[in-house]
Formats: structure tokens, C-alpha cells, sequence
């Protein structure tokens, strides 16, 4: 049966974006329906990508606050398991704070010259709240019971437990269920939590990363910093930790240290 789109008339909660959301008939079923844009310039982009590189080396301009908080705003629309957005951004602008920032830097030059520092951290404490969250906000008028229910039980998915005392429980369930179909094999453990949370948030950073470039504006992320400072300076507790910072601002003359090197292609990406 031919997709026939039409405006739902339901009245949306408070929370819906949207006064009204659109929806397709498909074989008798109402759907949602989000059309894909067209006209979206794929060299522009392609531009974007392939001039984004890590700048050592920054000018004294400043990035104006829409600017950088635009960045920010696209950074937050990165993909995320299970929408639940496990990251956070720290925009440091307080010149003690920056300049204790830049030490935990090992006062290296992206670090000194940005013009702006974002600390990007994962969370791993948030699951259960964003759950909760996630069906309260639902942005359509009616949660579809298997989401409900989905949002119910990730936040156990999530709880390795005290001192990883579930994981072992549900790693042994895993491997049991895994015998007669396919299974989401963790995450289990603590580490493994950690490792989800930081997945998602490194999509955000790259999210950030391209969105300042595309502003006219360079970054450096960097994972060259001392761990323990950073966490003391942001009040960071053992549920949350920083992936990486984020240095940004206008490139330098000299900003680019030496050309971009690539290998070969074929020791990447396998066609099976």
C-alpha cells in the first residue's frame, strides 16, 4: 500500500517539540514519518571533513559565544546508545580555572593559544535518570508499550553492581541465552560501562570538532592531560570522567605542524 502522509490531530503533550507530528499510513499502520532533507551539499561537507586537523597553534581571536554555543548545541545531536546521552561539556571560561587547566595540559601549545577549552566528559551515573527521563518526554503523544517497557530494564542492563557482583550473574545469563539466538553480550562490568559512556561522547566531540570547523573555526583534541587535575578541577566524582579536551580557536599561520598522513586504505576497510 502507497505511503500517504498526513498531520496527526492528536493533541501533543507539553513536552512534544512539535504541535503536531507527522505520520505515514503504511499497510494500515500509522507511523511516524521524518523525510530525509534533500540538497545537502556533500562537497561542502567533504570540505569540512578533509580540512578539519589538529591545530597546535592558535591566533588571539576570540570565538563569539553564538558561535561556540552552536557548536556545542550540534555536539549534542550526535547518535547515542539508547538516546540516553551519556556526556557532558565544561566550558571553561574562568582565567584561574583556564590556567590551571592548561598545566593539566602539560601547558602544551593547543592548550595555551585556544582560544576556548572544552573538558568533554562520560557519565556512567545517568542511565536510570535519563530512562525516566526519556518516557516522560517521549516526543510523541503515546510511549509504544515494547519502548516503555525497553526503558524499564536498560538501566539494569547498565548496574554492574558492587564490585562488579551483577556482572558475573548476567555475563553467565548471557552465555547461556547466547546458545540458542544472538544476544547483546554486555557491557558487564564497570570498565565496560565506562567504555560505552565514552563511545557516545566521543561521537559528540567529533559532532564539535566539525561543527567549529565548519564555523571557520579549528580545534585539537587532546588526550595528553593528568587525569587527577582535571577531575579535581571540575569537581568530577567516580561516575563521570573526561575523554578528552578540546582546545579551539582560529588557526595559526603556523597553526598546522606538518601535512596530514593517511595510510593506505586496504589495511582498513575489508569487504567480506
Amino acid at each position: 500500500m502507497p505511503a500517504q502522509t498526513k498531520t496527526r490531530k492528536k493533541a501533543a503533550k507539553p513536552a512534544v517539540k512539535a504541535a503536531a507530528q507527522n505520520t505515514v499510513t503504511v499497510d494500515g499502520k500509522e507511523r511516524y514519518h521524518e523525510p530525509a532533507p534533500r540538497g545537502i551539499d556533500v562537497e561542502s561537507f567533504r570540505q569540512v571533513v578533509s580540512s578539519r586537523r589538529s591545530v597546535r597553534k592558535f591566533t588571539d581571536k576570540p570565538i563569539p559565544k553564538a558561535v561556540l554555543d552552536d557548536c556545542i548545541d550540534m555536539a549534542l545531536l550526535a547518535p547515542c546508545s539508547s538516546g540516553l546521552q551519556p556526556w557532558e561539556f565544561y566550558v571553561v571560561k574562568s582565567a584561574d580555572k583556564k590556567a590551571r587547566l592548561v598545566k593539566a595540559c602539560m601547558s602544551q601549545l593547543a592548550a595555551k593559544t585556544a582560544a576556548d577549552l572544552i573538558v568533554c566528559v562520560a557519565r556512567t551515573d545517568r542511565v536510570q535518570e535519563f530512562s525516566r527521563k526519556m518516557l516522560r518526554e517521549w516526543p510523541m503523544p503515546d510511549v509504544p508499550v515494547l519502548v516503555k517497557r525497553y526503558y524499564q530494564l536498560i538501566p539494569y542492563n547498565y548496574a554492574p553492581g558492587p564490585l562488579n557482583s551483577f556482572a558475573m550473574v548476567k555475563k553467565a545469563a548471557t552465555a547461556a541465552g547466547g546458545l540458542l539466538a544472538a544476544v547483546p553480550r554486555g557491557p558487564y562490568t564497570s570498565a565496560e560501562v565506562k567504555l560505552w559512556a565514552a563511545k557516545s561522547t566521543a561521537l559528540a566531540c567529533e559532532n564539535l570538532v566539525l561543527a567549529l570547523r565548519a564555523h571557520g573555526y579549528d580545534s585539537c583534541m587532546m588526550e595528553g592531560f593528568d587525569e587527577v587535575r582535571v577531575r579535581k578541577l571540575l569537581k568530577l566524582d567516580d561516575a563521570a570522567f573526561p575523554i578528552m579536551v578540546v582546545g579551539a580557536g582560529e588557526r595559526a599561520d603556523d597553526g598546522v605542524f606538518w601535512p596530514q598522513l593517511r595510510f593506505d586504505r586496504k589495511l582498513f576497510v575489508h569487504e567480506v
